[in-house]
């Protein structure tokens, strides 16, 4: 009887335990929801999180196994509470960039994990050590947020790990290996892809790094600070298909046994310091990608066998690297090959090109070389782009072949076909498919890191891209009619960027939970591309909810009641207006203080109302219908004012809208002064004003929506944009412009007091607006002494003589603009772990040396310090901006001058040292220059985000 009742007594206990377990998964939960902004909807209707109707969240036996929130603009910080999850095996919550904070430790108590994506996050600080906790994690995805610090040694722990990818943060340090006290990565030996490229990793990579027990398959380390050389111990890894090592400071020979690489499909080590002689290839019979770009071989006098005997290879980029020698007519045989790209080097005479080429070859670059004769000008393919432009046969006079152009003919964007539609468009907000049907896609872009090949103009891969998706979404029993791929480019990074609309079947807009499926699709890499687009990574935008506005047509009945109505208001309205008639003196005898706005009508054309010069006057009923009644989805950001959402006009126009909190509305007379004030402010380099909002108690301001969002976030990485010298000359001399016209042209003249990257926005062709006029200060023509006022400002931009006299000059944003200076070139925050960034440069800096020895400092992102020409004259006139007292810094318009000067002298070297250019950053001629294309940030309708990072 004992045992029976011991034996009843450790059952209730085990369920109690259980049930009290459920409980608290559940209190954790609600823990997120108060903890994070945005959560979905389905989360507060108080229903059990583990019924099934929570989105986002699975459960097991009643206890929380995964939490999928991808894409659902989150903002918040991740709680200590994440760490009490102990069933929960898997965590997405990739592409919320309003998650934000460190990432807390307590994600070690998560022993249970086996995929952790925190994709294109808003985290920053260290990645902690208890990370090495997990060690049942086989996918860790943290690229793309703004993470510092080593990589933590105690991932090496994690020998389950199968993905490891840490792409596109800031950081620093040596790559962690094991020693007898301490683990490294060279004991994840089941990991297949390691994707720490875009980083600030530095020091030597360590040759014990690699193993032969190792199953890499992806070794990605490019645009880092690694130096030293490559150790002949890769070579022990046989399963490598891509190797990425390009734009490091990368040094000495390649491995001479690099062709042990059996497997090796694209090997990328452009822009490094490799030397010694040209790599032996010989026997890399899958190789089909290889640039070895600008680096310094020695000088070879004969074409290195190898080139015409690899039968796989697509594209071949050797500019600028010593090669000599006769081209054998083989290469060009090559049955796939599309791209060769020899320019800038030795080579010579003759140039025989087969008389049957690859049917593939599109390009053929071999500028700047020493070939005086090409004896097949009449029999050469038209279709195929040769460039001998610099070469002596295009040095004689009279010549007039097109082959001697730097330029090749430009190619039509690919888009997926459509079907011949019957109707030409649809209404607001949803786009015509490829089978005709008005719906509202799912949008985003494709990055794909190293694909096969470099033409764009391949229609027969996009199709074949194309038709794994379709049998992608079928599989999965996703409702997907049709997909459309748009505008392949190629970015930067060399990646291959494409445009992905997916559009619902049945309904015209998907649902909350078709949406997330799709998302996860992604973010988990659970879709599989063909062969030929490998490795990638998925920016959605964000998708819109909100159906269209459908207009139904009325019955006799409804229309006879509203005509009944429409009498009955008729009769009404002659009788209030015979009323307000009887009151109109009493009315316009009430103070203006107390209803600044009775008498303003901005159509009007009476001088006794303000000059609005273009600024219109919205209804609040207007707004809130061009936000979808200011939904959080169209929320993109907050600000001291209060909150910014995204609008669209009726004209297809996308518009922000800031609108005030009750709490911090300013009183009527000062904000319709302050409307006065933006309505005059006209100039390419500043946001313009398009209306305003004073109705129902609410004050609002809508503004032009700038695409590219803040300058920070490009300098971050956050955007995904990456600046190259130039465009970042053209973006400071962008908002030195505007800055200059608010001093010297605006009427009255305006301190903008709150100067700073993240009041810097970059339109579709990365042209640059001053914003935020919250804490502008506008001054008298007849008194343009000191303006004594409160200090505002954000810490780390303000002036500090402003702060410590209270004396406010347009010298007070020569100041912040000088800190803005310094952040173009080091993508470091103002102030960084209590350390000042003006202080941080003047420390660093030697002018005695090239570029004043700042390469510490610079980001890496800047591009090879070959092409910084300038560097010096726009550090110097930054550090004249942030002198300690107003007299001693230039004006706004001495800065312009000075910043058009730096521009167009780093223009003029950019003509002298064209060809160079056509590789810089590994371009190729088969795209433009670094920002030369505008279509790499085209210009998106109210149907879909224009970032390329949701906010």
């Amino acid at each position: 009887m004992g045992t029976r009742i011991r034996q009843f007594l450790v059952i209730i206990c085990i369920k109690f335990s259980i049930v009290s377990a459920q409980n608290s998964d559940h209190a954790k939960l609600q823990v997120l929801r108060r903890t994070w902004k945005n959560t979905p909807p389905t989360w507060n209707d108080g229903s059990d999180p583990c019924g099934g109707s929570w989105d986002g969240i699975t459960c097991t036996n009643g206890r929380v196994t995964e939490i999928n929130l991808v894409n659902m603009q989150l903002r918040g910080n991740l709680p200590d509470d994440i760490g009490q999850f102990t069933e929960l095996q898997i965590l997405d919550l990739s592409n919320n960039i309003g998650l934000t904070g460190s990432l807390n430790s307590q994600i070690g108590n998560l022993r249970k994990l086996t995929n952790l994506y925190l994709v294109g996050c808003g985290f920053t600080g260290p990645i902690p050590g208890t990370i090495g906790y997990l060690e049942n994690l086989i996918f860790l995805s943290l690229n793309l947020n703004g993470f510092t610090g080593p990589i933590p040694a105690s991932i090496g722990n994690l020998t389950n790990l199968e993905w490891l990818d840490l792409n596109g943060n800031n950081l620093t340090g040596s790559i962690p290996v094991s020693n007898e006290t301490t683990p490294g990565l060279d004991m994840l030996t089941k990991a297949q892809h390691f994707h720490l490229g875009d980083n600030q990793l530095s020091g030597d990579i360590p040759p014990t790094l690699f193993n032969s027990n190792m199953t890499l398959i992806h070794l990605l380390l490019e645009n880092n600070k690694l130096t030293g050389t490559i150790p002949s111990t890769l070579v022990l890894v046989t399963s490598l298909k891509v190797v990425r090592l390009d734009r490091n400071s990368l040094r000495g020979h390649v491995p001479s046994n690099i062709n042990n690489l059996i497997n090796l499909q694209n090997m990328f080590m452009y822009n490094n310091q490799l030397s010694g002689p040209i790599p032996n290839l010989t026997g890399m019979s899958v190789l089909n990608y290889i640039d070895l770009s600008n680096n310094a071989f020695d000088q070879s006098e004969v074409i290195p066998p190898w080139f015409s005997t690899l039968q796989a290879l697509r594209t071949i980029k050797m500019h600028k690297t010593k090669l000599g020698g006769q081209l054998p007519a083989a290469l060009f045989r090559i049955p796939q090959l599309q791209i060769v790209n020899l320019s800038n080097n030795r080579i010579i005479d003759p140039l025989n090109i087969s008389s049957n080429p690859s049917t593939q070859l599109q390009l053929v670059d071999l500028g700047n070389n020493q070939i005086g004769d090409f004896n097949q000008r009449s029999e050469y393919s038209t279709s195929i782009g040769l460039i001998l432009a610099g070469n002596p046969i295009c040095k004689e006079s009279g010549v007039t072949e097109t082959f001697c152009s730097s330029t090749t003919k430009s190619s039509t964007p690919y888009s997926t076909p459509r079907n011949k539609c019957v109707t030409a468009s649809c209404d607001s907000g949803l786009v015509l498919s490829p089978n005709c049907q008005c719906a509202r896609p799912y949008t985003g872009s494709f990055f794909f890191k190293a694909p096969f090949f470099s033409s764009l103009e391949n229609l027969t891969i996009y199709s074949s891209l194309h038709d794994s998706l379709m049998e992608f979404f079928q599989n999965a029993g996703l409702p997907v009619s049709s997909v459309s791929l748009t505008n392949p480019t190629r970015n930067v990074d060399d990646y291959l960027q494409i445009k992905l609309e997916v559009f619902p079947c049945g309904e015209p807009i998907f649902n909350r939970t078709e949406i997330l499926r799709l998302e996860l699709a992604f973010t988990k890499s659970s879709f599989k591309p063909p062969e030929e687009f490998y490795i990638y990574y998925f920016i959605p935008e964000t998708y819109n909810f909100f159906p269209s506005t459908k207009h139904k047509s009325l019955n006799t009945g409804i229309i006879v009641g509203l005509a009944v109505v429409c009498c009955v208001l008729v009769v009404l309205l002659v009788l209030a207006g015979m009323y307000s008639f009887c009151r109109k003196e009493a009315a316009e005898r009430a103070p203006e203080q107390s209803q600044p706005f009775a008498l303003w009508d901005p159509t009007s054309g009476s001088g006794d109302v303000p000059q609005l010069k273009g600024a219109r006057s919205f209804t609040f009923e207007e707004l809130q219908k061009y936000t979808n009644s200011f939904s959080e989805i169209n929320n993109i950001g907050k600000g001291g004012y209060g909150m910014v959402y995204k609008g669209c006009l009726p004209n297809g126009q996308l518009i922000a809208i800031k609108r005030a909190q009750r709490g911090s509305a300013q009183g009527g007379l000062e904000f319709k002064t302050e409307i006065e004030l933006l309505s005059r402010v006209h100039h390419k380099n500043v946001v313009g004003l398009i209306g305003f909002c004073f109705d129902q108690g609410e004050q609002m301001l809508v503004y032009e929506y700038i695409v590219n969002g803040t300058l920070k976030d490009s300098l971050s990485g956050r955007s995904g944009i990456r600046l190259d010298w130039m465009r970042r000359i053209k973006i400071a001399l962008g908002t030195a412009r505007g800055l200059q016209y608010l001093h010297d042209h605006a009427d009255p003249p305006i301190i903008h007091r709150d100067v700073k990257t993240n009041n810097i926005l970059l339109d579709e062709r990365l042209v640059a607006k001053v914003a935020d006029f919250g804490l502008s200060k506008p001054l008298s023509y007849t008194d343009m002494t000191p303006v004594t006022t409160q200090v505002k400002g954000t810490m780390g931009y303000v002036d500090p003589e402003y702060y410590m006299t209270q004396q406010l000059t347009e010298k007070s944003d020569t100041y912040s603009f000088g800190v803005v200076m310094l952040e173009i070139i080091t993508a470091r925050n103002p102030i960084e772990k209590d350390r000042y960034i003006v202080r941080v440069v003047k420390e660093v800096m030697d002018k005695n040396k090239e570029l004043y020895d700042l390469h510490e400092v610079l980001d890496p992102a800047i591009g090879l310090s070959s092409h910084l020409k300038g560097l010096e004259r726009f550090v110097d006139l930054a550090l004249s901006c942030v002198e300690e007292l107003g007299n001693q810094r230039p004006t706004m318009s001495e800065v312009v001058k000075e910043l058009e000067s730096i521009m167009e002298l780093v223009g003029r070297n950019l003509v002298e040292s064209s060809s160079a250019l056509a590789s810089y950053e590994g371009a190729s001629k088969d795209y433009n220059y670094p920002y030369s294309n505008d279509s790499l940030f085209t210009y998106s309708e109210c149907s879909s985000s224009t970032k390329l990072h949701p906010k």
